[in-house]
């Protein structure tokens, strides 16, 4: 195991994997997630610098929240995440429906889809006659 100081409270701690804070900062972060999630739910037109203010959290872990699609926001709420493909404007994730479905659709017809370059070669390769040196 390695040990490292948090990122949050400078304390030493076994670092495993993942983010450097300890487990004491995870579970007050995990909480205050909670928190955010039930004030939205009251509040959805709240912007993220009051959620920040309000709760001590930091804008970049909000987003981050938001890109993970840990906080889903609704619709009237005017925080808006642009696609990080086309730039269109998301509400919670990374990714607008358009983008996911091309993204889908373009990695299910590379998975299923043979090359055919390869089939030929195999299809010629067992015809050709082979003669060992001696």
């Amino acid at each position: 195991m390695e040990v490292r100081s948090c990122k949050s409270c400078r304390r030493l701690f076994n670092y495993v994997y993942g983010v450097s804070i300890c487990d004491a900062c995870k579970e007050e972060l995990e909480e205050k997630f909670q928190l955010i999630k039930e004030y939205l739910r009251e509040h959805s037109n709240s912007t993220l610098n009051h959620i920040s203010e309000e709760f001590g959290v930091s804008i970049k872990q909000l987003n981050q929240w938001i890109r993970e699609e840990r906080l889903v926001l609704s619709q009237d709420s005017p925080i808006l995440l642009e696609c990080e493909n086309c730039g269109a404007p998301l509400h919670t994730g990374r990714f607008c429906e358009s983008c996911k479905s091309k993204l889908q659709n373009s990695l299910s017809s590379a998975i299923s889809q043979p090359k055919e370059s390869e089939s030929k070669k195999k299809k010629q390769d067992g015809n050709k006659m082979r003669f060992l040196d001696m």
